[in-house]
């Protein structure tokens, strides 16, 4: 079945919605699901993809963008192939202006996610130096020009990704670990990983964050001298944020909302989650904040990590 025939069976009349069922009918029970790979040349994609390929994904390399709905299909219909990962990227050339309209057929066809992977220029200029690589882009232009030049050509794919992953400071092992994470399947329903972080709002709201937290209305550790030094995994940091009545207010109501909120995610699929809590540096509150949410959901069973942006190391 198209998705053509897909979207003419969701038509709002008595006539429509008949038709709507008759192709529902007709689907097969397998449907399977798609991760689409993209992003900067450098920034891990082939990596990325051999991780998924090692979690029983059918893993394909630049395939043709108009090809993506026939090969969602394919997925759906296959007794086989349970989940598909491919990488679709600058190679495309101009045809990734498409890249919107297409994904919009896929997603009538297949559960599909898009991970978009980046990483800072100096990385990438750095990498493409290490492997003596052209950049796809290059031709007469420098490196530095064809990474502008890429990630402005990758702004509409960008702009549609479910998940944007800077790899910045990743290596492969901790890409490979970072994709385990989010999409290896467990049997149990705890299979959700959490990752409690902190960052600074000097420094920008993080991409890749579900969930937003200000903590900048708690008293700020920076202002106290014998602080300045410490962060907010330091006792006495720890105490001092913690003394503060709004402090314990903010952390019982937050668990609880996370406490209802996580079996809702688990429900709908979801395998990963960033919750982030954000001050003012990075360094005091929303550290704090961070590790001590991880232990409350932790105490509940699940899976936590903490990850601290902005915190000096």
């Amino acid at each position: 079945m198209t998705s053509k025939r897909v979207a003419k069976s969701s038509v709002k009349s008595s006539t429509g919605t008949r038709r709507k069922k008759v192709a529902e009918a007709a689907l097969p029970e397998h449907r399977g699901e798609l991760v689409i790979l993209t992003g900067l040349s450098g920034s891990g994609k082939l990596s990325a993809l051999k991780a998924f390929e090692d979690l029983g994904y059918y893993s394909v390399d630049n395939l043709p963008l108009e090809l993506v709905p026939s090969f969602a299909d394919l997925v759906r219909q296959s007794a086989e192939i349970e989940r598909a990962a491919l990488v679709v990227d600058v190679r495309e050339g101009m045809r990734l202006d498409q890249f919107p309209s297409i994904l919009k057929k896929v997603l009538k066809i297949l559960p599909t996610r898009v991970v978009f992977l980046e990483a800072s220029e100096d990385a990438l200029i750095r990498r493409f130096s290490e492997t003596r690589r052209p950049h796809p882009m290059g031709g007469s232009d420098t490196v530095v020009k064809s990474i502008r030049a890429e990630r402005k050509r990758l702004d509409p794919v960008r702009n549609v990704a479910d998940i944007v992953l800077d790899t910045t400071k990743f290596n492969v092992h901790e890409l490979r670990a970072h994709i385990n994470s989010q999409f290896a399947r467990e049997e149990s329903g705890r299979a959700l990983m959490i990752s409690s972080n902190s960052f600074g709002f000097k420094n920008g709201v993080p991409a890749e964050a579900d969930l937003v937290f200000d903590v900048r209305f708690l008293p700020n550790p920076h202002f106290v001298p014998e602080f300045l030094k410490l962060t907010g995994k330091h006792p006495k940091v720890a105490k001092y944020v913690m003394q503060f009545p709004q402090t314990k207010e903010f952390l019982d109501k937050t668990a609880e909302m996370l406490k209802f909120l996580l079996p809702h995610y688990i429900k709908e699929g979801k395998s990963y989650l960033t919750v982030a809590f954000g001050c003012t540096g990075g360094q005091h509150r929303s550290v704090f904040i961070a590790e001590e949410m991880k232990k409350r959901l932790a105490a509940e069973g699940y899976r936590v990590k903490t990850a601290h942006r902005d915190m000096p190391k």
